[in-house]
């Protein structure tokens, strides 16, 4: 049990603090650093290196929740049952799930809106439908990683209570 419940915590712990540092320091880092060294559209550069970045991350957080969900449905299996084993196991569905909505779907459809683009979306003008249509999208993007962050969160906590 000890096995399984330290499996689940390294790969909750590993989730989250790579969001957090992905949103909190990635993303504001490569888009600062970029725009201070006056790269020939850098917004673009910094796009494609921010995007290749999750794109990696979102293999990872598979791998986290894949890790998760099987560790606690061996710990329901093997027993004891994990104090609100069906709550904390739909919630590490709904955080897989948001992570590969977000990595498969929504990463897909950003990066075709940028192809046909061909520019950074923030150099168009604010009325344009094309950067409306990809603020909408990086929104969904962002608002997805939401989810496994706060989920997270959520049954970290519960595991510490245990």
């Amino acid at each position: 049990m000890f096995a399984l419940r330290y499996a689940s915590l390294l790969a909750l712990t590993i989730w989250v603090g790579g969001l957090a540092v992905l949103g909190g320091i990635g993303a504001p880092s490569i888009f600062d650093v970029v725009a201070e060294r006056n790269v020939g559209d850098g917004r673009m550069l910094a796009g494609a290196i921010f995007g290749e970045t999750l794109r990696r991350f979102h293999l990872l957080s598979y791998a986290c929740g894949t890790v998760l969900i099987v560790s606690l449905l061996a710990r329901g299996v093997l027993g004891p049952r994990p104090h609100r084993f069906a709550l904390r196991l739909g919630i590490g569905v709904v955080m897989l799930g948001a992570s590969a909505y977000s990595g498969l779907v929504v990463s897909r459809h950003i990066s075709a809106a940028q192809s046909r683009i061909g520019i950074a979306p923030s150099s168009l003008p604010e009325g344009d439908a094309r950067r409306a249509a990809f603020g909408r999208l990086h929104a969904t993007s962002a608002g997805l990683q939401i989810v496994p962050l706060l989920g997270g969160l959520l049954l970290l906590f519960s595991e510490l209570k245990d």
